[in-house]
């Protein structure tokens, strides 16, 4: 990748552009932390060819709410569980709100 394609991306909150040391050093946190997390199956950083992990932007703010619960006293098993299961009901009250949108509409006449 070029720098000049870098820049295209530099708004996409899925590009893994942190390294873990930067990723560590945003979120005041130990890249331990960051390993566990992954080891738990919250957040999986991709690989830069050298096999280094990088982090996006929207994987930084699952790490920050993980941090978040782990600083109040969770333990970070539990942590990544409660990150996945808020997830989780998120995804599907959205669903349900489309059910309901759809089942509201006006359907379409019947041709006799």
């Amino acid at each position: 990748m070029t720098a000049d394609d870098s820049y295209g991306r530099i708004d996409d909150e899925d590009y893994p552009a942190y390294t873990i040391g930067r990723a560590a050093e945003m979120l005041g946190t130990t890249q331990g932390f960051l390993r566990a997390i992954g080891e738990a199956r919250l957040v999986t950083p991709l690989r830069s060819a050298g096999g280094h992990r990088r982090y996006s932007r929207y994987q930084l703010r699952i790490a920050a709410r993980a941090r978040e619960l782990v600083d109040q006293g969770t333990p970070i098993e539990a942590a990544c569980r409660i990150i996945i299961l808020e997830d989780q009901l998120e995804e599907a009250q959205r669903i349900n709100a489309e059910y309901r949108r759809a089942a509201e509409r006006p359907s379409p006449p019947t041709e006799s």
